[in-house]
């Protein structure tokens, strides 16, 4: 068992089952990255500060970019008996420079080393999910574009309520997602910002320029008291809540992709790609992508819980029961990447069924509002015409027919006032077209917003 970097305090080795218990490195090996960046930046700033020589930093530096290519190649393995990452590294430069790699730790601590090797992680890879996103965002740019002027029925209670576009309806899902960029990109601001120097909980005596390494390192700003600068992790709770939210949309789209590529709906039909069968039933086609998202929602969403009921009771300022808050980041960017991933793949994929959309428009009486705001036109009070609209809904229901079928003979049963005029009034082409309300359905409107984005 390798010797423990802390072990000049202790007179016995410790306990294998504690060693296993207290061990990261399996987990927080994937750090390794971002442990060696911070080192090399640290070192810099400790010789600059005459802290350590030019060429221990020098050294230093080499040492650390060699390990960080033997990682990469395979030649270097991670040994098990190390506690953690960053000691495993350490020990690993120490075995290759001598004692230029124990002066590395000069004015450090592990409490402010592990919360800058999280803070660089969390943004090295919140940029990657910022980036899949913009890549879903334009994927979904681009459908709506082709569809302004395909016609498809907007819901509430999953009931047909009135005609919209499809264009109109991957806009909802545009905004969601514009908003999941927004909030990820200010988390990623907050997270920025260089800890280190905070040592273990009171800084140091060594005179250590702390925005130098945040300025190497290409964060924005420090930490402005150490207690708060080892102990926070606000901003891993807060990319969790983002991540969660984002989930939450993705589950909401997937739940609709499951409806829609039903039988029943038949708006969508998925490529097989990113579909699956079934081991029995030979005509299956299933939507797993959906499915597997709309799941793993719920998994982000216990990471969040995890990081919050970790925090919720700890005093100033590390305390061990903050490893655990690696594995939950650890989970949201896996969960979050992989979901991403394929998801955007079916997006690309599906096909569009605009004949089953438009024939679901013109049925379910999704024009049974602007059959009453035509009367409205004509001089009728809405609530008198919400009432008679609604009788012809009914009469049409008894009779097994749409709106569009009545003839004028049926419709002036109802109301005398109804002319010609009716047909073009409640067309789809009338339905969406009018309704050039910024934020509503109109082709015309939904292309200035599209083209505005």
């Amino acid at each position: 068992m390798a010797k423990k970097m802390w072990a000049g305090r202790f007179e016995k080795a410790t306990d294998k089952a504690v060693n296993d218990y207290n061990s990261s490195l399996p987990f927080d090996c994937r750090m390794y990255s971002q442990d060696i960046e911070g080192s090399i930046a640290h070192s810099a700033m400790l010789a600059k500060q005459g802290i350590i020589s030019q060429k221990d930093a020098d050294d230093i530096r080499e040492g650390l970019l060699s390990i960080k290519a033997d990682i990469e190649s395979g030649v270097l393995t991670f040994d098990s008996d190390a506690e953690d990452i960053h000691m495993f590294i350490e020990e690993e430069l120490t075995n290759r420079i001598g004692d230029a790699g124990k002066r590395l730790h000069t004015g450090r601590s592990r409490n402010d080393q592990v919360a800058l090797d999280q803070r660089l992680y969390c943004v090295d890879e919140a940029m990657e999910i910022s980036e899949l996103l913009d890549e879903l965002k334009t994927t979904l740019i681009d459908m709506a574009k082709q569809h302004t002027s395909t016609y498809m029925p907007g819901y509430t209670h999953l009931q047909r309520a009135q005609p919209i576009t499809y264009a109109h309806y991957l806009g909802a899902y545009i905004e969601m997602f514009s908003r999941d960029i927004d909030r990820l990109n200010q988390a990623i601001e907050r997270t920025n910002i260089s800890p280190l120097g905070s040592g273990a909980l009171a800084g140091t005596t060594y005179p250590l320029d702390r925005k130098f390494v945040a300025d190497q390192l290409g964060m924005k700003d420090v930490t402005y008291n150490s207690l708060d600068g080892v102990s926070d992790r606000d901003w891993a709770i807060e990319f969790a809540s983002c991540m969660s939210i984002l989930m939450m949309h993705l589950s909401r789209m997937s739940e609709e992709i499951i409806l829609y590529a039903s039988q029943e709906f038949k708006f969508y039909e998925l490529d097989d790609a990113y579909s699956t069968g079934s081991s029995m039933m030979p005509q299956k086609k299933n939507p797993d992508v959906a499915e597997l998202t709309r799941g793993k929602t719920g998994r982000v969403y216990g990471d969040l819980m995890t990081l919050l009921v970790v925090m919720k009771g700890l005093p100033l300022a590390y305390n061990k029961d903050m490893q655990e808050v690696q594995e939950a980041l650890f989970d949201v960017v896996d969960t979050i990447k992989g979901a991403l991933v394929p998801f955007i793949g079916m997006m690309k994929t599906m096909t569009i069924r605009v004949d089953k959309m438009e024939a679901a428009a013109l049925g379910g009486f999704t024009n049974a509002t602007d059959l009453a705001d035509y009367l409205v036109k004509k001089g009728i009070p809405f609530r008198s015409t919400h009432e008679i609209s609604g009788k012809l809904v009914h009469y049409c229901i008894e009779n097994g027919k749409s709106l569009n079928d009545l003839t004028l003979d049926e419709f002036r049963q109802y109301s005398d006032i109804i002319e010609e005029d009716v047909y073009d009034a409640i067309s789809l082409k009338t339905c969406v077209g009018g309704r050039t309300v910024i934020g509503g359905p109109a082709t015309s409107t939904v292309e200035d917003y599209l083209n505005n984005l």
